[in-house]
């Protein structure tokens, strides 16, 4: 019984997991996943598949044949179909493997060797004392059974092991150093007062779908976040999805404080590192421009693995930058983003929450 149950269930993710690939380009778009996210855990929110259910009792007049309301008893029910609505709850790793499929994306190869370990604990020993939480019942068993065969008292006919004291063993451990691919996001925002509530959403979300992607493919992420008008510094999540401000924009300041963050904290040669900077492409002056540019060139893209511009589109905003770095770094242009095979910099444009999806193709098709 056990064992159908469990079929039943796999069954029933799968068709789940259909039901989001067949949705996925809708899914991505969907600002309440984030606000549904808690401990590894997504609950969406899924139409049209009716939970599995049992049913008691003697079902023999069938379903809805019983005496319905008398005449002049009120409100009758309505004939349409209702809705079915489901929640269910998927794990970000089962997110990330879905959305990699879809997007036929592959998977990430960290760059470098793995420096950075961590300790685990390995249970590889047996001993004689322990907690009861570790006893090991099959060397226990055996330890009891060769006591009793060697005293004479174990009968073939009534094979009854009774262990005594002496005979528990319990599992012991070591501690394990293992190597571990390690990786650092920074996220940057330009929060100027072209950079609307609907632009942050956008931002909100490609950022979210980023990180389940990246900690489907490293052990170990830090996520940090810069925010910048003509100044830039780092904030928290909350700080960096909520903050409003009301000035210009000089680019080259996030890009500094980037290039400042990585020096401090991150070693390239024992981290992976992945920079995503997020504007509606609105800059100061072509003086910054070009100071933005050989920031990149000089400092950041030869430490990264990949450095993402996102531009998003803004009624305020000139969209110039993205053009920028087209002709500067990757020397040609394109009306959506692209990269070019040598370079770590990719590009892409964002209007509405549509173009989600092949945004993130974009950055991530080529396993960086």
């Amino acid at each position: 019984m056990i064992a159908r149950i469990e079929q039943d269930h796999q069954r029933f993710r799968q068709i789940v997991k259909g039901k989001i690939r067949g949705d996925l380009r809708k899914f991505l778009s969907r600002k309440e996943l984030i606000g549904r996210e808690g401990k590894g855990l997504v609950s969406i929110p899924i139409h049209d598949i009716d939970t599995p259910t049992f049913r008691y009792g003697d079902n023999s007049q069938g379903v809805g044949m019983g005496e319905g309301p008398a005449e002049g008893g009120g409100d009758t029910g309505g004939d349409e179909p209702g809705q079915h609505l489901l929640e269910v709850d998927v794990s970000l790793e089962e997110l990330a493997d879905i959305l990699a499929e879809e997007l036929k994306l592959p998977r990430i190869k960290p760059k470098g060797a793995s420096r950075l370990t961590s300790v685990r604990d390995k249970y590889t020993n047996i001993r004689s004392v322990g907690p009861a939480a570790l006893r090991s019942f099959k060397r226990t068993y055996k330890e009891a059974l060769k006591r009793q065969v060697m005293l004479g008292q174990f009968d073939p006919d009534n094979p009854i092991v009774i262990p005594t004291k002496p005979d528990l063993r319990f599992r012991s451990w070591n501690e394990v150093k293992k190597p571990q691919n390690n990786a650092v996001i920074v996220y940057m925002m330009d929060v100027s007062g072209s950079m609307g509530d609907q632009q942050k959403e956008l931002v909100r979300l490609e950022a979210f779908w980023i990180d389940t992607w990246l900690r489907r493919n490293y052990e170990g992420i830090d996520s940090r976040y810069i925010v910048h008008d003509v100044a830039a510094r780092e904030v928290d999540k909350s700080t960096f999805f909520s903050i409003r401000e009301d000035g210009g924009t000089r680019i080259s300041s996030a890009y500094h404080a980037c290039k400042d963050l990585i020096a401090q904290r991150y070693n390239p040669m024992e981290w992976n590192i992945y920079l995503f900077h997020f504007s509606d492409g609105d800059n100061s002056s072509e003086a910054d421009n070009r100071a933005s540019v050989k920031l990149l060139s000089d400092d950041l893209l030869p430490i990264a693995n990949l450095f993402g511009y996102c531009q998003v589109t803004s009624a305020y905003g000139s969209g110039n930058f993205i053009n920028v770095l087209h002709e500067s770094i990757t020397g040609s242009q394109t009306s959506r983003g692209g990269r070019e095979a040598d370079s770590n910099l990719v590009t892409s444009r964002v209007n509405s929450r549509d173009d989600i999806y092949d945004s993130l193709r974009t950055f991530f098709a080529a396993g960086k």
